[in-house]
Formats: structure tokens, sequence, C-alpha cells
């Protein structure tokens, strides 16, 4: 074990939780702290996806820190302009010294004598902390299907999330599986180009006109010159988030409303009625992750574009085949079959005390107190935890993650403390309220769909089920009840 006074906080995951914690911990006088990036800049996601047409669902002035407006071209930014609001965020507090770019941890132990934790990376090397923070995000994991024969494909073929942009889509007859979030930003985007573009829908999503444009310079020099202005249009973002959100209640109103509105847009922008009711879903809306996308449907009513609305069940050297037995020849195989969202910290091995993994502890239910402290895995904090996607903005619920855990940190710094632990009555008692209100949720296993957001276990492991507001009045308020502080700290590396 290397010796040497302990460093204070690694935060691992470079993304935009890790920003957000950085900064916090950077505005709170704490300037011990190291984040390691596996990849060679931060970004996280934003980083790693670069397909065709990526951008974000939220509107950018709501998908962005409270500490750091900018001068967002788009209603809803692209890739790019996300990867470059990172690289501003980075170098606008000064923070491109703190990072340790493509450092990957394999291990996280703790050490019950000294009170902190070894960290060790993917080479071998090890460094002592008294602080963690996991910042390695919930969408980072692909899901690579197991259909017979995908090994020997005689063409080309990747994840979304793995984009081979060497692969020239020109000409060439490709076969995209899926029909969530990321395959409608992609079909739009490559559809002019291809010789023939098959989509192969297993089951369909509820798609709604995302709305997107440039700002014009008038819009753009207002929120520059006005920040009032620009703090009140945020702030109606999230109020109008909020009455959207009482629709995920299965029999609401509102329920009713979201469907009508993505019932029209089908009737209005698809032209085929075969494709028509193809593309309808016969379960509520939020079921499944709700889709906004203004380019996706008249895609389909290209002629070089086939909806196959059929499972793909097996990969021949030529093509693919689906579920009714035909098979399709296609140069390029594109599976945006999505990631392993309710398999939390699966990127290394977190230990707590008595030697018990944080895995073991879960076993097949993922949960954290707020989404954030686990038990029994002292000075451990999770951003994008267990029951916290959603709220509208992932930005905003990272703030609050980052906030609560540089405020355990300076707390325990202050006094002088050697551990913050969590009351596992606490999160026992969080976890049942969190069930109970996603009981009536539209997102619930009896709804008649396949989602990301449930565990083995069949428990909700992913979703936040009320607003950001909530989200943010709880984080405010229950750590002062959740969390406990131990122990006392004498020296560097001991404990009383």
């Amino acid at each position: 074990m290397p010796g040497g006074t302990p460093s204070e906080v690694a935060i691992i995951g470079g993304g935009f939780g890790g920003i957000a914690a950085a900064v916090k911990l950077q505005r709170a006088g704490i300037n011990d702290f190291t984040v390691f990036e596996q990849s060679p800049a931060p970004g996280g996601t934003w980083w790693d996806n670069r397909y065709p047409g990526c951008e974000v669902d939220i509107p950018s002035h709501a998908y962005s820190f409270s500490f750091m407006p900018y001068d967002w071209p788009r209603t809803h930014a692209t890739q790019p302009e996300l990867q470059e609001y990172a690289e501003a965020v980075v170098d606008r507090f000064g923070l491109r010294s703190r990072f340790r770019f493509g450092v990957t941890i394999r291990s996280v132990v703790w050490d019950e004598s000294a009170a902190l934790y070894v960290v060790t990376t993917d080479d071998g090397e090890q460094h002592r902390f008294r602080f963690v923070i996991s910042a390695v995000g919930l969408l980072n994991v692909p899901r690579y299907p197991s259909w017979p024969g995908l090994d020997e494909f005689g063409g080309v073929s990747f994840h979304t999330a793995r984009w081979d942009a060497g692969v020239e889509l020109t000409g060439k007859r490709v076969a995209i599986v899926g029909t969530g979030s990321t395959a409608v930003q992609i079909v739009p985007a490559i559809a002019p180009d291809v010789e023939r573009l098959e989509v192969f829908q297993r089951e369909p999503g509820w798609v709604e006109p995302k709305g997107e444009r440039a700002f014009t310079p008038a819009e753009r020099a207002r929120f520059r010159r006005l920040p009032g202005w620009r703090r009140l249009y945020r702030l109606k973002l999230f109020h109008t988030s909020m009455r959207r959100f009482k629709a995920y209640d299965a029999q609401g109103r509102e329920q009713r409303r979201m469907r009508e509105l993505c019932l029209r847009y089908i009737e209005t922008a698809v032209n085929d009625p075969a494709v028509r009711a193809a593309v309808t879903p016969s379960y509520p809306w939020g079921c499944k992750r709700p889709i906004y996308a203004s380019g996706f449907y008249p895609a389909l009513n290209r002629p070089n574009v086939d909806l196959v609305p059929h499972a793909v069940t097996k990969v021949t050297e030529k093509g693919v085949v689906d579920d009714q037995g035909v098979e399709h020849p296609v140069d390029v195989l594109i599976l945006s079959t999505g990631f392993q969202p309710t398999r939390f910290l699966s990127g290394f091995t977190v230990t707590g005390r008595r030697g018990v993994e944080i895995q073991e502890f879960w076993g097949e239910r993922p949960r954290a107190f707020l989404g954030v402290t686990v038990p029994g895995f002292p000075n451990f904090f999770i951003m994008y935890g267990p029951n916290t996607n959603g709220g509208f903005s992932i930005i905003a619920q990272l703030e609050r993650q980052a906030e609560i855990a540089v405020r355990a940190i300076r707390r325990a710094r202050r006094a002088g403390a050697a551990r913050v632990d969590t009351r596992e009555r606490t999160l026992d008692r969080y976890v049942r309220w969190v069930d109970r209100q996603l009981a009536g949720h539209a997102s619930a296993m009896d709804a008649g769909c396949n989602n990301y957001y449930h565990s083995p276990s069949g428990a909700n492991v992913t979703q936040w089920p009320r607003t950001h507001f909530v989200y943010y009045l709880l984080c405010r308020t229950l750590p002062a009840f959740g969390l406990v502080y131990q122990g006392r700290r004498t020296a560097p590396g001991r404990t009383s």
C-alpha cells in the first residue's frame, strides 16, 4: 500500500457529473482532489457518443449548469456543442490540471484502520483518498445482443456508442436495430446517403416532435445582455416540465393528453397507414423513455427507408434474420441496442467496511440514499446513482448530488470526523417511499412494455419518481437525518 499523506477526494469520471463535483468542491474551498477520466478529454457520454445526428433531448438552457451560463446557438445542443461546453466549464474554473486523462479505475477499497480508500488504476498504480465520488454515469456500458451468428457477420457491425467514423455508409445497404432515442436521431441523419436503410423495431415508442431550432441572433443577444431574462427562461423550462411530469400518472388526464398529442403527430407525419399502425404503441405514454424527434417519422416516408416491425433473432454472414424468418441482406449492421443502466458501478469494484463489495450488498436491488450514499460504504458518494434518472434535466440532478457530497465532506473536515456513513434504517424508509411513488407510474412492470428501468428483482431502480423541485427539497433536508459522522481524525491516515 502506498505511504505518505493521503489526498482528500478522488472523483472517478470526468463527464458532467465529475465536472459538477469538481466545481462544487473548488467553490467550497476544497482543492485537494483528482479527477480520473478514462477518455482523453472531459465530457463523458458526450465524448463517447459521436454518432450522426447526436444531440440532447432537453433544452440547452436547462441542460447546463446553474453556475455556468452559455451562449447556446440552438434550443437543443448537438454533441459537438455539448463537448465544447464541457471543455469550457473545465477551463473556466481552471480544472484541467486536476484531471488525469486516459486512466481507468480498477478498484476502490476501504481501509477501516486508516479511514480512507485505496484507489487502484488499471495499470496497478495505487492512491489513497479520504473520500471518493463516483461519477461514471448511468448509460455508459453498451448492451450487445446475444444473437446467434453475430460474430460471423461478413459486413461491418458496431454499437452506436462506439460509432466507427471510418465506415463509409454512402451507397451501402444498412440495417439499424432499435428505435429508441439514439436510433431516431441516426435514421434521418444517414438516410439521405445510404442506398437502403432498414429500421428494425421490436416495439414502438411514443414519439413527439422536439421542436429544435437555431436561436435567432436577437434571442442570443438578449440571453447574453440580460442575465435575469436568461434565468427566467430557464425557470420557465423547469416549470413547464412540472406539468408534463403529471402525465406519468397512468390514469391521469395529462396521460391522455400526451397520448393524443403523439397520436396526432403520427397521423400528420407518417404517410403509409401500415407504418402508422406499426409505430403506434399499445402501452401508456411514459412506460418507456419518451422520445423527442422531429426527423424520424418523416425519414420513414423516404423511398429508400423501410420500417421492419419485427425483432432480430439471428445474424448470417450476409445479413440479419427477423422473427418472421425473413433474411435481410445488409452491408453495415448498426446496433442501437441500448445500455445496461441497472448495473450501477459495474466498471470497477467497490469494497466497503468488513470487506463487503457493493454489488454483494445490493444483490438484485441497487439502492442508495437520495441515490448518493450507501450504508457500510463510508466517505463514498455516487453521482447518477439508483433512482435519480429523470426529474427533467439530469444536469440539475447532478448538481444536487454534488452538493450532498461536498456538504458532507466539508462538515466531516470541519468536525474532524473520520467517516461519513448512512443510516441503514433511513435508506430502507427512503427506498420504500420511492417504490410507493413509482407504484402508479406509467413505467410499472404491469404496464405492458419493455423498458430499461427494472433490475432482476423487478424493482424500478433507475427512475426518479417526482419532479426536480421535489428532489431539490429532499436533497436540502434529508441528509441531516440520513448521514452520520463517526470517529475522530487524529492524524493523516489514522483514526481514533
